[in-house]
């Protein structure tokens, strides 16, 4: 996929990009973030995956079928999609440009594939990887939120050791062992973007 490289203006906002295995908490965290933070929007993304019983279209995500997604992808509407746990996942563009050029700092909770993709085009981005404690706890997680088969599972604790293979990817490193103290560390991450020397 060709990529293009946005050259950040200092009036506009800042991109934080949120990355983690699956059942680790990053939406939860996300979710505090947004409630104890001012001037942050949420980049909603696409997808191809059903909803779970607690989503809605429109708040988690926006659900829609694959032949529209593809279409979507001809029509060069995403700033970034990936194939990810056999299901696709995009951001849109014009949100996402529209938001940053209105000096709003945006949060985009996404995969490792689609956050390498993101910094190409963002370099200023602000990258958090979250990461759980153990693989065993990890584990125990995704059991107990009881939302995907076992099959599911085991596939989704295979791709999260390959995610971590990102790690030097990311400037930040948050190990959500204790869930008020990983807000508590995302939040000070990205209130200290204001005060931080941009390198050219």
């Amino acid at each position: 996929m060709t990529t293009y490289c946005r050259i950040k203006n200092e009036k506009e906002g800042t991109l934080i990009v949120i990355s983690a295995p699956s059942g680790t908490g990053k939406t939860t965290i996300c979710k505090e973030i947004l409630r104890k933070i001012g001037n942050l929007e949420y980049s909603i993304s696409y997808t191809t995956r059903l909803p779970r019983k607690d989503e809605k279209d429109g708040r988690e995500y926006f659900f829609v079928d694959e032949k529209t997604f593809k279409k979507m992808i001809d029509n060069k509407k995403f700033v970034e999609w990936a194939n990810v746990h056999q299901n696709y996942y995009g951001t849109s563009k014009d949100f996402l440009n529209k938001a940053l050029k209105n000096g709003k700092n945006v949060i985009l909770e996404i995969d490792v594939q689609g956050g390498e993709k993101i910094k190409e085009i963002y370099p200023y981005s602000c990258m958090v990887f979250i990461a759980p404690p153990s693989f065993k706890t990890l584990k125990e997680r995704l059991i107990a939120r009881n939302k995907d088969s076992a099959k599911t599972i085991k596939l989704r604790l295979k791709n999260a050791k390959d995610e971590l293979k990102y790690l030097p990817k990311y400037d930040y490193l948050v190990i959500n062992e204790n869930l008020n103290d990983a807000v508590s560390n995302v939040k000070n991450i990205i209130l200290s973007q204001s005060c931080k020397i941009r390198k050219k």
